[in-house]
């Protein structure tokens, strides 16, 4: 059993903190940034007034925030992270944030003699529930193998991809990926219902050839259902995207269709969306097209 801080019980962050006490490890939670989740208090959840304090009492801690900033803040604020660290203890960043801020973070927090991997996921709510997610983490070997239990308990496919800095980087290649592929569903689905097709058939059969796709089996079926509650926000998707169009312009390079599905994403936050699932990027589509590629009741 290990004595584990795990900062950040939200969508997912709840469900992954959950499958760790499972496997009967002691946690504890900062109450510093949200109530703690009532599910997870108990003889294996305890509360604790701030990140220093979770430090404190935790060997591994682990990070599970929105973006860069609030990584910043956990860690390195006045009763942060830092602040409560000994020697030995590792720090687990599972967010998904910038990959040259994570080296900076890295280097900080080795400073003080611990040691620090960025392990980002894929797989959204419903692998963070299912304990199925991929997890693409940087940093050295000997922390990797340390950590890998843990990992096991929430992910299916762990990665050592490299060193600090290029877990996040996967994770931004990921972003990439996924994006475009909504954004591929999204057109071939309106398409189909435009010519007058059922969607929902259209994609059954599709889910037999090469167009088959994860995207197009989960994200698919919720364009259909319009079921747009969400296991991954726009806004965060946004935030990744921009990770990868801020990363293109300082390598160099050029990612046109990531910036378009990033416009894609802008318009439906302008339609008031942020906050949808982000399988709602076809309702962009749809708006230009001036059609739904299925009605509210399916």
């Amino acid at each position: 059993m290990s004595r584990i801080g795990f900062i950040g019980t939200g969508i997912m962050g709840l469900p992954m903190a959950k499958h760790l006490q499972d496997q009967d490890h002691q946690l504890y939670f900062s109450e510093h940034f949200q109530q703690v989740p009532e599910q997870l208090l108990g003889p294996n959840g305890q509360a604790c007034p701030t990140p220093k304090s979770v430090a404190e009492a935790s060997e591994f801690i682990i990070l599970m925030v929105p973006d860069t900033p609030q990584v910043e803040e956990v860690l390195f604020a006045e009763e942060g992270v830092a602040a409560g660290l000994a020697p030995g203890k590792i720090v687990i960043d599972m967010s998904s944030i910038s990959p040259l801020a994570t080296k900076d973070f890295a280097k900080r927090i080795n400073n003080l003699g611990c040691e620090y991997l960025d392990a980002p996921v894929s797989g959204g709510e419903v692998g963070a529930k299912a304990a199925s997610l991929t997890i693409m983490v940087g940093g050295s070997q000997e922390t990797f193998d340390k950590a890998l239990p843990l990992f096991e308990a929430m992910g299916k496919n762990i990665t050592l991809v490299g060193g600090n800095g290029d877990g996040q980087t996967c994770k931004v290649a990921n972003q990439i990926i996924v994006a475009l592929n909504i954004e591929a569903v999204g057109e071939a689905l309106l398409f189909a219902s435009k010519a007058g097709a059922d969607p929902a058939k259209v994609r059954e059969a599709l889910m037999g050839g090469f167009a088959s796709s994860k995207i197009l089996e989960v994200h698919g079926d919720r364009m259909v259902k319009r079921t747009f509650e969400p296991g991954f926000r726009i806004g965060l998707h946004q935030k990744d995207l921009n990770l990868a169009l801020s990363g293109a312009r300082q390598l160099g390079i050029s990612l046109p269709n990531t910036a378009n599905a990033q416009e894609l994403f802008n318009a439906c936050s302008a339609h008031g969306g942020i906050n949808w699932d982000h399988s709602a990027m076809v309702r962009a589509l749809e708006i230009m097209g001036n059609h739904e590629i299925a009605s509210a009741e399916g």
